[in-house]
């Protein structure tokens, strides 16, 4: 809750006019009832008069007091509808902002946070999360305020009658504010239990859904059920027993408010039997004993939202407080991508030269995946990196965008270490089209306008023309404004690898990675993105990784991988000749060896 407030302290001065106006909203409503006490004295007096046969009630009196009374309690109306505007306001700005900050920390985390979050982990903070601090702000916090400012005011009045009834009224606050906080310290735990176990849900929800083909093909329904129910029952066990606890808060204050209760009426008639305090007085104090109680009782309402709260803000800002990738460099080297430009410190045309110097890099300290990589590749080179599964391809691909850094060694692009670069201008020299496809629900030319977002309906046509894309994509429903549905379902595996095949096509980068680019398409498809591949990887250097070694023959460079390392390296031919660990990967794809 401290850094929930330190978040907080921008919005001051918009907080401390909400405090303020429900503060005098709050003051108006306690001195009604000393008004009113007035008028019950004033009433009383003339009834003892009238039965003395020596006056009458002053009617007059009471009416002016009821109609200043009824201003009042106008007032504090008004009060409290532009406090709550204005609270409305406050807290729709905090929950904008807060969720905009976890958006762009979001952006700014290394890739190592997400290999140990789940996504439905991270969706529940920005939503679940963010949604129980906004409950918080805009129902919670003018009831604390109320409450702060009726304990202050009540107490200031009850003083005024009667110093002695005031000591019997508050013998039971401490009380109460001792049972209130024992059982908040017990219910604490368990309601940070409930939000960790809700994302637990949400996350698991969230991947069942996403995969619900799979789940289906393999029959898998009943063991996602039970490990949905697994961690439903531990939400509705750390639910249950946070709302216990918290609910016992409301019925232990109840007794021993209503035990203090009556030990101020029973007080209060023996110094009215001896004339110390007046009738109205009594009244009035009565109210007010109700009065002070009734912030305890909002409280005791209010604890589990806030207990909810303080669990929900440590998630939110333990997510904001995360470590972010390293910063660029203040001096870090700029991309000019005019070749006529001088080259300045600052500023560097880029070739396309990448050289791994004894590389080394692992995902968790002491076990590399990569031990000790060298490779030179010159510009314009096809270089092709082979290996079974876990030997480490796509992690040198990874190494190179800077989605990691090398644990040892160093990745230079035209001798230039890529740690000296700004990541966002270091990644603008590569164009991937990678294993896993990502599209986003909207027309297909906007997902192959993603490559270069300013680009004609004419290149991006030609884009997909290039990848094989232009025939199917008429042939769909809408052709180029087709909208792709939020799971990306209405178009098949192949077209969506054809896709993004356009979107590099369209990016028309220095430096293209082509991580099983073919590997969603047939045979006949991929003969003919090969063809367009070989136009556009004119003049770039190219990083291809493949399973399918008879897309690779033409390299210039063949890398073979295993366990991390670099285990053979040449042609396509000259491997072959050797005999070794490329020509059995390359044998195994054949009957024969041809």
């Amino acid at each position: 809750m401290k850094k929930l407030a330190a978040y907080l302290g921008k919005y001051k001065w918009p907080l401390l006019f909400v405090a303020l106006l429900s503060a005098m909203s709050t003051v108006f409503s306690i001195i009604g009832p000393r008004i009113m006490g007035k008028a019950t004295d004033v009433l009383y007096a003339g009834l003892m008069n009238r039965l003395a046969g020596s006056g009458s009630v002053d009617f007059d009196k009471i009416g002016k007091i009821l109609i200043s009374l009824a201003v009042l309690y106008g007032a504090g109306a008004a009060l409290s509808y532009l406090q709550g505007f204005v609270i409305s306001h406050v807290t729709a700005k905090v929950t904008q902002k807060l969720r905009s900050d976890i958006f762009n920390k979001m952006h700014r985390l290394p890739f190592r946070f997400y290999d140990k979050t789940t996504h439905g982990e991270v969706l529940s903070r920005i939503t679940n999360d963010v949604d129980t601090i906004s409950q918080t702000l805009t129902q919670s916090l003018p009831q604390i305020i109320s409450a702060l400012t009726t304990v202050t005011g009540v107490t200031v009045m009850m003083l005024g009658i009667s110093f002695r009834l005031t000591l019997v009224a508050f013998c039971v606050v401490p009380v109460s504010m001792f049972f209130v906080v024992a059982i908040v310290k017990k219910s604490q735990k368990h309601f940070k239990n409930q939000q960790k176990h809700l994302g637990e849900v949400n996350s698991h929800v969230e991947e069942m859904f996403g995969s619900h083909a799979v789940i289906k093909a393999f029959s898998k329904e009943e063991e996602s059920v039970e490990t949905f129910s697994r961690y439903n029952d531990d939400l509705y066990t750390a639910t249950q027993k946070a709302h216990f606890l918290s609910g016992l808060i409301m019925p232990v204050t109840s007794f021993v408010r209503n035990l203090g209760y009556v030990a101020v009426c029973i007080v209060g008639a023996l110094f009215a039997t001896k004339g110390t305090i007046s009738v109205g007085d009594i009244q009035a104090f009565l109210q007010y004993v109700r009065s002070l109680h009734h912030p305890v009782s909002q409280i005791s309402n209010i604890s589990n939202v806030l207990q909810q709260t303080a669990a929900a803000a440590e998630r939110v800002f333990e997510l904001l407080l995360q470590e972010e990738e390293v910063a660029d460099r203040p001096d870090a080297i700029t991309i000019n991508r005019d070749s006529s430009a001088a080259d300045t410190a600052l500023s560097k045309h880029i070739r396309g030269q990448v050289r791994f110097e004894n590389v080394n890099f692992g995902y968790t300290a002491g076990k590399n995946v990569i031990n000790n990589f060298s490779a030179c590749i010159n510009p314009g080179q096809k270089i092709a990196i082979v290996g079974p599964t876990g030997a480490g391809k796509t992690t040198i691909v990874k190494l190179l965008m800077r989605f990691y850094d090398v644990t040892q060694g160093s990745i230079s692009v035209d001798g230039n270490d890529i740690r000296l670069f700004k990541r966002n201008e270091l990644r603008s020299l590569f164009g991937m089209v990678l294993q896993e496809t990502w599209l986003f629900s909207g027309t297909i030319a906007d997902n192959i306008r993603y490559g270069k977002t300013d680009a004609t309906d004419e290149e991006v046509q030609r884009a997909a023309e290039f990848a094989r894309a232009d025939h199917f994509i008429r042939t769909l429903p809408g052709g180029y404004n087709m909208v792709l549905n939020e799971e990306v379902s209405n178009i098949s595996q192949g077209q969506k690898q054809l896709l993004t095949i356009a979107r590099a096509f369209l990016a028309d980068p220095q430096i293209l990675i082509l991580d099983e680019a073919t590997s969603s398409v047939d045979t006949r498809t991929e003969q003919l993105i090969q063809k367009g591949m070989e136009s556009l990887m004119k003049g770039r250097t190219a990083f291809i990784i493949a399973h399918r070694l008879s897309t690779i023959r033409n390299a210039d460079l063949i890398l073979v991988m295993n366990e991390g390392d670099i285990v053979e390296k040449g042609t396509h031919s000259e491997l072959l000749a050797e005999k070794g660990f490329y020509a059995n990967l390359y044998y195994s794809q054949f009957e024969t060896a041809g």
